[in-house]
């Protein structure tokens, strides 16, 4: 309630009178494009206008301190053109020739090959616009002139965050929308997995500039594969558009919760930036450096944007239970307190995004190309001297004893290494006939190199190194697409002509695992003894599992718009794609919208799709290591290929039952209603219901008996010799779920200000239809509520001149997690209000100060009774961070 209390009042603060407002601008002499580009990011205002109409002219200079009325006026003197601003704050630049339309003959999206829904003109209905616009902030424009709910998020929203993860930036803006945190638990550490929806993170399809991205390498928990959203410089983006609504109609497989389309900068403005933030525990410690620029000219033009991290290590421990219990034994021993950590990982990382076009004889040229690489450690679970699978004495050694390395236990020290490429190349233009076309291959990688050190193979005994390389994987991917779009003629009683898309796609997805050094995975004269082989912690790849494998997929598909009324629109979409070897799939949706009143809309959907299984989640295998909270011993588990040799021995068993696996599929209703009762005002509310049929999940764990472990061993297994359990990735089951998107905007000018106010939640709930484990309430429980069913941002701000103040409330649901590390029982954690606060100054006209806080009253969810021994105080799986507050500062400058 405390923190209830002071948002309000905070809120309050922010809309307190002030003078005229005004804006420090400098638009210098441009082309006049580019000239209303820079101008709506100078004043985080939406400004449109038909490109045809702006073809061929420059910009009047803009330099001084004015509202965007005189701006406008300034910049468009002399160029014939008009402007006005509509009922929404959105300011629309015409010719003074052209006579007016209806309000909804514009729409704010423009400049991307295929925006959010564009196939199924979800967004718009086919036009001749190409709008200029910069979304400064979340508006109303795309919500409440879609069929299908979608949110923007402007550079406003996007620049609001002070992580340089992009999917923390959607969870921290975009309701509904969860990153784990996952600390020690290997490569999800690093490449951490998110929902929407309470849908798996490979139900999310990301495009960026209306491309598909590729996937990472990585696997994350239960078995999904999705693009590493952490790759995409945060400051080399326009704008995301959300489409809450199943699109696998209009882009194939993955779209089953929707799409999340990242659309980049392409103006040429130099900017750049410094960050410094800090938790209030004092680690955490990160430094950010950015820098974008470009150049733009009647021909074309490119954007460079650079980006670089540099975070410190977080821990949020206490001691554990048998390290307290050896301090006792040994109190001479140098162990520190907490021996290990329970937070953020450290990490590095540089970012690259180069977007350009170029106007040719064919059409325009375009390219795109995002570059990162990055670096992280994290600890593993500390072991301790007594732990008998790494300090158990083996004939095989002698008198030797790891001892002598490790006096006091030790602490396994995992490292991730991640490069990453998107490229895409294409050529668009127009066709003759009123067709126009858009062209373009793309090519993807993703690729992770494991190493540790601090650690041992055991098997080994002195013979073993400290440090490993224990491998990596590799995800690459190939696209081709042929897009096209046309107008038809239609029956005269339709408002407008039918708007036709269609094209094709191929694409080749190719999943590799890169084996590591021999003595990662070696198994070790000392394993007759019981000590573990391969490095402790994660065992390295073995050549024979260092193998690459293939799918390809072919894809046809054709949507149409017609309005068959001027207040109807009618979106049918289908779409035929066939995998191998996963079979072929034919998708379609129905979309309808109907303009009750200029002030209310009633919408609605109905779509199938479908997620075909990834070569990863087919072939992919991994051993790995843990420490039992109970026992606090070393333990190696192991997941393998469905339709490998592993799978054949589980299934002679009589109780065996791994099956190859097949494509998941899916029906989407929604319906929803458009409101704008007041000026600046908009709201929307959409019900949904997802059914998702043989979801993909890790199986049941199937313990070995010593004859099945001496087959592993016999197969080369890594640890095979001490693995206890295996599993495998199934079709385990079906999901319901159902839900309610709810956003208010509201903008306006306000007593010599402008305010703004933001309103988004979303309630959601999954049910389990049919399942495995269904008579274990316990795992029913967990997976329906691992993410919250609610959550809820409140946002406002106000400007002033050269002052600004932006205050955002989170209020996320209660969830729930495993109690026990049998998962017989689970814990209730209850709902969080996280409250985040700051405040702009324009120290110059170029340079900008912005002082702020995120979890500003330092909020922490309720303790975890799972893995306490082991020193965890707060649920790995918490939806949310668990660092507590921080603060920042960041300097922006306008070079």
């Amino acid at each position: 309630m405390r923190s209830v209390c002071l948002f309000l009042l905070t809120s309050v603060a922010a809309v307190s009178p002030a003078l005229a407002q005004a804006y420090s601008l400098r638009v210098p002499d441009l082309p006049l494009a580019e000239g209303v580009n820079l101008l709506s990011e100078q004043t985080d205002t939406v400004i449109m206008a038909e490109a045809a109409d702006l073809a061929g002219l420059r910009g009047q200079a803009v330099t001084g301190e004015m509202p965007v009325e005189q701006a406008l006026a300034q910049l468009l003197d002399g160029t014939g053109l008009r402007f006005r601003s509509d009922v929404n704050g959105v300011w629309v630049i015409r010719p003074v020739t052209v006579q007016e339309t209806r309000p909804a003959a514009v729409k704010p999206v423009a400049r991307v090959a295929n925006p959010v829904g564009a196939r199924l003109r979800e967004i718009e209905p086919p036009r001749t616009y190409d709008t200029v616009i910069v979304t400064g902030a979340r508006i109303g424009m795309p919500a409440h002139e879609s069929l299908s709910p979608i949110e923007v998020l402007g550079q406003g929203d996007l620049g609001a965050t002070v992580s340089d993860d992009f999917a923390d930036v959607l969870a921290d803006v975009l309701p509904g929308f969860f990153v784990q945190r996952r600390p020690l638990s290997d490569g999800t550490v690093f490449v951490r997995p998110y929902s929407l929806r309470n849908l798996s993170a490979d139900h999310t399809l990301i495009l960026v500039n209306g491309k598909r991205l590729h996937r990472s390498a990585m696997l994350n928990t239960g078995g999904s594969q999705s693009s590493d959203l952490a790759n995409i410089p945060t400051n080399a983006l326009q704008r995301v558009e959300v489409l809450r609504d199943s699109a696998s109609a209009q882009y194939g497989s993955d779209a089953i919760a929707g799409v999340i389309n990242i659309i980049t900068r392409d103006d040429a403005a130099p900017e750049a930036y410094a960050q410094y933030s800090q938790y209030y525990a004092g680690d955490g410690i990160q430094k950010r450096l950015g820098y974008g620029a470009g150049t733009r000219g009647a021909e074309g033009g490119f954007r460079l944007s650079l980006d670089y991290s540099d975070a410190a290590l977080t821990s949020r421990a206490r001691q554990r239970l048998d390290a307290r219990q050896y301090l006792e034994e040994h109190p001479e021993a140098n162990i520190a307190d907490p021996v290990q950590n329970w937070g953020q990982p450290e990490r590095e990382d540089v970012r690259v995004l180069l977007t350009g076009d170029h106007a040719t004889r064919l059409g325009k040229a375009y390219g795109l190309i995002n570059a990162s690489e990055g670096q992280g450690v994290t600890d593993f679970n500390w072991r301790s001297p007594t732990t008998p699978s790494a300090y158990a004495p083996s004939d095989a050694f002698g008198d030797w004893s790891l001892t002598e390395i490790y006096p006091n236990g030790f602490k396994p020290q995992f490292g991730q290494e991640e490069t990453d490429l998107t490229t895409t190349l294409g050529l668009t233009g127009e066709a003759g006939g009123g067709l126009s076309y858009d062209i373009s291959a793309g090519f993807g990688q993703n690729q992770i190199a494991y190493f540790l050190f601090d650690t041992i193979n055991a098997s080994m005994g002195p013979d073993s190194p400290t440090r490993f390389d224990a491998g990596g994987l590799r995800q690459q991917e190939y696209i081709l697409n042929a897009d096209f779009q046309a107008s038809l003629a239609a029956p005269p009683s339709f408002a407008e002509p039918i708007g036709l898309a269609f094209g094709l796609e191929h694409r080749v997805e190719r999943y590799g695992i890169i084996a590591g050094d021999p003595a990662s995975y070696e198994i070790g004269p000392g394993a007759v003894d019981g000590l573990t082989s391969g490095s402790n912690g994660f065992p390295g790849y073995t050549q024979a599992q260092a193998k690459t494998h293939d799918q390809a997929s072919w894809a046809a598909y054709a949507d149409a718009a017609l309005h068959p009324g001027d207040a109807s629109q009618l979106g049918i979409a289908l779409r035929f794609e066939a995998f191998d070897p996963s079979g072929s799939r034919l998708n379609g949706k129905l979309a309808y919208r109907r303009d009750l009143s200029r002030s209310l809309a009633v919408r609605g959907s109905v779509s199938t799709g479908f997620k075909a299984p990834t070569p990863a989640q087919t072939f992919s295998e991994r051993t790995s290591q843990g420490v039992a909270p109970d026992t606090l011993d070393v333990f190696t588990n192991g997941r393998f290929s469905p339709t490998g040799p592993v799978a054949e021995i589980i299934n002679e068993r009589a109780d065996g039952n791994i099956a190859p696996l097949k494509p998941e599929t899916s029906v989407s209703i929604s319906a929803g209603l458009v409101f704008q009762p007041l000026d600046g005002l908009v709201a929307s509310a959409d019900v949904y219901q997802v059914d998702v049929r043989d979801r993909i999940f890790t199986s049941e764990s199937y313990t070995l008996d010593a004859g099945e472990r001496a087959r592993l061993e016999a197969l080369g297994v890594p640890g095979g010799e001490s693995i206890t359990e295996v599993d495998f990735y199934q079709n385990r089951f079906d999901t319901r779920t159902s839900g309610l998107d709810l956003v208010l905007d509201y903008d306006r000018s306000l007593v010599g200000g402008h305010l703004t106010l933001g309103l988004a939640f979303n309630y959601n709930q999954t049910d389990v239809l049919q399942s495995d484990f269904a008579d274990s309430p316990s795992r029913l429980a967990r997976f329906e509520q691992i993410y919250p069913r609610f959550t809820t941002n409140v946002s406002a701000g106000f400007q002033k001149g050269g002052v600004a103040f932006n205050t955002r409330l989170r209020w996320i649901g209660p969830w729930v997690d495993f109690a026990d590390q049998d998962g017989t029982l689970v814990q209730e954690f209850g709902s969080e209000l996280f409250v985040d606060a700051s405040v702009s100054f324009a120290l110059t006209e170029r340079l900008t100060l912005r002082i702020g806080a995120e979890n500003l009253f330092d909020a922490y969810p309720d303790e975890a009774a799972l893995e306490v021994s082991k020193g965890l105080i707060y649920s790995r799986n918490a939806p949310y961070d668990t660092d507590g507050g921080q603060y920042y500062i960041r300097l922006n400058a306008r070079l």
